[in-house]
Formats: C-alpha cells, sequence, structure tokens
C-alpha cells in the first residue's frame, strides 16, 4: 500500500511537467539524444574504438562550455580562457593527426553536449527527468529487441547487460543533478574525469595502441583541467546553486 501511495505522490510531481508542451518537447529531445549516445558508445566498445571514445567525451567538455557561452550566457574569466584554449588545443592535435575523420568521437561530443543543455532548459529534478526518458525510450527499447536478430545468450551475459544499465543510470542521475547547481562550462572541465578513466582502459585493458600525439592531447587535456581549477580556486566566487525541483 505505501508503495502505490509513494507512486501516485511520484506522479503527482511528474504530471505538472508533462502538461507543458516545452517539456514535453525537451524531454523527448534528450531522451533520443541519450539514447543516440549510448548506441554510438555501444558500437565503438564492440568495434574497438575505445580510444576514439574517449576522444569524443573530452571534445565533450569544450563543446559544453561552447554551448553555456552561446545559449545560457555563461561567462569564462582570468585564466579560465587559456584552460579552454589548451583543451581545445589537444582536442585539434587528436582530430588532426589521426586516421580519417573522427565520426564516433564528433557525434558522442554533440549528442552528449546538446544532451546536457537540454537537460539545463527543463525545470525538474534528475530521477523524474531520468524516469521519463526512461519511459519513453521502453517502448522503442522492446521494439528493437523483437526486429533486431540475436542469438541465445547466456545467463551471465544477460546479467551483465543488466548491471550495465544500472551502471549508467545512477551517473546519469548524479549528472541530471549537477546540472542543477553547476554552470555548464564548470560541469564541462569536471567531465574530463570520464574520459581520462575510458582512455586508461582503452591503453592498459583493451591494449589499444598509443602514440605520441594522442599522449601529449591526453597531457594537454589535463594541463588544462589543472589551470582551470587553479584559476577557480584563487578566484574563487559566490554562485548561486539551484535546488533540485521538488
Amino acid at each position: 500500500m505505501s508503495v502505490v501511495v509513494s507512486l501516485r505522490g511520484e506522479w503527482k510531481s511528474i504530471w505538472p511537467v508533462l502538461r507543458t508542451k516545452r517539456n514535453v518537447v525537451l524531454l523527448s529531445s534528450g531522451a533520443i539524444l541519450i539514447a543516440v549516445n549510448w548506441l554510438i558508445f555501444i558500437f565503438a566498445i564492440a568495434k574497438g574504438q575505445l580510444l576514439q571514445a574517449s576522444l569524443g567525451y573530452f571534445i565533450n567538455p569544450v563543446f559544453s562550455i561552447a554551448l553555456g557561452m552561446f545559449f545560457l550566457r555563461e561567462r569564462l574569466h582570468g585564466w579560465q580562457w587559456l584552460a579552454v584554449i589548451i583543451a581545445a588545443a589537444a582536442v585539434a592535435n587528436l582530430a588532426l593527426r589521426g586516421a580519417g575523420f573522427p565520426w564516433i568521437a564528433v557525434s558522442l561530443a554533440v549528442s552528449f553536449g546538446l544532451y546536457g543543455l537540454v537537460r539545463k532548459k527543463v525545470d525538474i529534478n534528475s530521477l523524474h527527468g531520468l524516469t521519463i526518458e526512461s519511459a519513453l525510450l521502453f517502448p522503442i527499447a522492446v521494439l528493437m529487441l523483437g526486429l533486431l536478430p540475436s542469438g541465445p545468450m547466456p545467463a551471465l551475459t544477460w546479467g551483465l547487460l543488466s548491471l550495465s544499465g544500472i551502471c549508467t543510470a545512477v551517473p546519469l542521475l548524479f549528472f541530471g543533478a549537477a546540472l542543477r547547481r553547476l554552470p555548464l562550462s564548470t560541469l564541462g572541465f569536471l567531465q574530463y574525469i570520464g574520459p581520462t578513466l575510458q582512455f586508461a582502459v582503452a591503453v592498459a585493458i583493451f591494449h589499444e595502441p598509443l602514440d605520441h600525439a594522442k599522449l601529449a592531447s591526453f597531457l594537454l587535456c589535463w594541463l588544462a583541467i589543472i589551470v582551470y581549477v587553479t584559476d577557480s580556486i584563487l578566484h574563487r566566487r559566490l554562485q548561486t546553486v539551484a535546488d533540485e525541483p521538488e
């Protein structure tokens, strides 16, 4: 009985958001963007392109900063501009010195950057937003499972796939909550943690080749983070922190 009451309470919180056409369009767009991002990332892993996926998430913070400046009127100050230039140079080095146009990297950066912008435009807490996005994607996922050919999978594979869903949903909840509390430009630089870990996994576990150009870009990205964080600490300013909507 308590579960039913709780679900009714959650629905009462979600329903007012869904009554606004603008919110429905934004949440639907967010669901499409994050689904595209997931599919491309999974494709990259299956094709042994984790380093290019890592590149995509290295590009994404710079793209998020640009979106924050152009659409949300966020401003950088002091040495933060230098951090952006260093990060952009690292990304350009990886993109220009690689083999061919890195479409996986660019697609991942654009889709996740736009997802962050869309979610920041919707006045809804992270759990409710993810719930609505998951509900929108659920029938599409079921349809794809029924239509796409697939062979039999052992129980262990099913278990790992189910666990991967949890491992994806929890960080996404935190990401949605952070969007309510941090400028998109600041959040953009914090997102370098993810691709750094992906970079390490690609090299140390999957043994993808690492040349000097990739290593130089990796070091430049970390230098950009150090410059940005140091400037933020030395010129600490009070910023308004938005609470999660109920």
